[in-house]
């Protein structure tokens, strides 16, 4: 369903009878979920937004959005958790598990056919026709995709495993994924590593057999695609070879896998910190905001392909973190301002800083595997063209350019002086001045100067040129032909805003005429400002998205848009909007 782009409708915030209402239903959808969780999973609180959106087949779907995470979507009155709560809660639906070269073709928007199957020792999950059901990869029990059973358990080992299995609603890495943070799925323990024994397990023969036989392929959009290829690799490697495998499916286990997910981001909350302290800071930074602490030194020591989220940690908050860090003396937290605490001590003799051992980096930290996340952003190169008007083809057609050519400012510079010398224009007692003809005063001069002006300096007859020039320019990415637009290149604008609750929000508008993904900047500056991120539809622009933050980011923009995407401060307007203090 969300395999290619969608088009969103609207994006609000929800109110306080729709939150109700949504809890409501999320009880009695997934009556396994218990009320601390359904409350954690619908916060009190914390921002809450309704996406209404048209997926490309026309689907009208509902979509909710906390923390900068879909956390469910609505479709045809049938409510549905998305991946991203399903990593949270992995038991909320029976799993069923596939092998991971499935997954390339559940993204793209195939069914799962039941020689995909992979039967576990104690059996496939009881489902009736109709249920809905996760589907997750040998070796890791965390969810990758959710879809709809198309016939009953029984039904499926009563045809040894042939046939369309689950009609695949949404899947890791669909465009639905795409619209959140972007994070790796987490490394969940299977219940069991074991393979299924053919000798014990009925089931299992039949899957096996079903692996190894004649029916090899999917569905996708109607039509057969030959899955042969997928099959016989699926067959070549054992269900305990997977397990073992850590590049199986690109998902990374983790030795903490017999840990809570919360346990999980706990030490890997103390690890960046810890990290931080002893190779970020110096004492010269003190006092530190504790914002700061997180969004610039920390997030950068998170190791690769992990995710550093204080929210999902016991703490919950950055403030009680430290809390318990100033208990441990490692440091000393002061509000130096009237709600803004800092950092103002740190004991770098204290055990836990000199006994932490900096983690090695990755090897392929600094190369981008294909396939495995995305490439590094490198600024395009952009360079300002002229294009000819009507008014001066007279001037530009000798050289064999007509209205609408694209110029570069050098070739209009050596048009205009081989014009002038071909014209014997150039002033015999002073080279430096160029008599006007017809031509160049049609092109050149306004009309108050056609019977004054006779004669111009080089330089001056070359600016009012370039002047009269419709502006355009060229944009050039990394590996890609250059694209030639007329007009000028709209620069990235922030904005402040202030909203019916009064509080200020930030708003960047431009950012993919820069080859920035709207939705990737707002997944880091979520992390970075610990702020609610919004990306909604630009108004009075088409196919234009804006990214919504919550409070005065500018400072981070500044920091991530110059610092780290390296672009050219001329391209950023909006930038004088950053607090005090901290204008870049």
């Amino acid at each position: 369903m969300f395999a290619k782009a969608f088009r969103v409708k609207s994006n609000t915030a929800i109110k306080g009878s729709d939150r109700r209402k949504l809890r409501a239903d999320v009880t009695a959808v997934f009556p396994t979920l218990g009320t601390d969780q359904v409350s954690e999973l619908i916060p009190g609180k914390e921002e809450l937004n309704i996406v209404r959106l048209y997926a490309h087949r026309g689907d009208a779907v509902t979509v909710y959005v906390s923390g900068g995470n879909p956390i469910l979507f609505e479709l045809e009155k049938n409510l549905y958790p998305t991946v991203y709560t399903l990593w949270s809660y992995p038991d909320l639906l029976p799993t069923f598990t596939t092998w991971p070269l499935v997954l390339e073709k559940l993204v793209g928007g195939a069914d799962l056919m039941l020689p995909g199957l992979v039967v576990p020792p104690a059996g496939l999950p009881q489902v009736q026709k109709g249920d809905l059901c996760a589907i997750a990869l040998v070796g890791n029990r965390a969810p990758v995709a959710i879809g709809v059973a198309a016939m009953s358990t029984a039904e499926m080992l009563t045809s040894g495993l042939k046939g369309r299995g689950f009609s695949v609603l949404h899947t890791y890495q669909d465009h639905l994924w795409r619209s959140g943070e972007k994070s790796s799925p987490p490394s969940i323990a299977p219940l069991t590593l074991d393979p299924p024994d053919p000798s014990e397990e009925k089931g299992s023969v039949q899957a096996n057999a079903a692996l190894q036989g004649d029916m090899r392929h999917l569905t996708l959009e109607g039509e057969e695609e030959e899955f042969g290829e997928v099959q016989q690799r699926c067959a070549e490697k054992s269900l305990s070879e997977a397990a073992e495998d850590p590049n199986v499916g690109g998902l990374n286990p983790d030795p903490t896998d017999g840990k809570t997910l919360q346990d999980q981001m706990d030490e890997l909350l103390e690890r960046c910190f810890l990290h931080a302290l002893k190779c970020r800071l110096k004492k010269a930074d003190l006092p530190l905001l504790t914002s700061t602490l997180l969004g610039s030194h920390m997030f950068s020591c998170c190791p690769e392909g992990r995710q550093l989220d204080v929210k999902k940690s016991s703490y919950k908050k950055l403030s009680k973190f430290l809390q318990h860090m100033q208990q441990e003396q490692i440091i000393q937290v002061k509000e130096l301002s009237q709600g803004v605490e800092s950092i103002v001590a740190v004991d770098w003799k204290h055990p836990r800083i000199t006994s932490f051992v900096i983690p090695e980096p990755s090897p392929t930290s600094q190369t981008v595997q294909e396939g495995s996340r995305e490439q590094p952003y490198h600024p395009p190169d952009i360079k300002s063209l002229y294009c000819v008007p009507a008014s001066m083809t007279l001037l530009f057609q000798e050289s064999g350019h007509k209205k609408g050519s694209i110029l570069e400012g050098g070739e209009v510079r050596t048009i205009v002086i081989s014009y002038a010398k071909k014209h014997d224009l150039v002033d015999a007692d002073n080279k430096n001045l160029v008599k006007l003809d017809p031509i160049l005063c049609d092109c050149i001069l306004e009309k108050n100067e056609q019977h004054t002006v006779m004669k111009l300096p080089w330089d001056s007859l070359l600016s009012r040129c370039l002047e009269k020039l419709q502006p355009a320019y060229q944009v050039t990415f990394p590996g890609q032909e250059p694209i030639v637009k007329k007009g000028k290149i709209c620069p990235i604008d922030i904005t402040l805003a202030q909203r019916a609750s009064n509080k200020k929000v930030t708003v960047v508008r431009n950012l993919e005429a820069y080859g920035l993904d709207p939705y990737s900047v707002a997944a880091i500056l979520q992390q970075r400002c610990q702020a609610s991120t919004t990306v909604t539809p630009a108004p009075g622009a088409k196919d234009s998205l804006q990214v919504q933050i919550q409070g005065n980011q500018v400072h981070h923009l500044g920091r991530l848009l110059l610092d780290e995407y390296q672009l050219p401060r001329k391209y950023i307007q909006g930038l004088e909007k950053a607090k005090p203090g901290k204008k870049k």
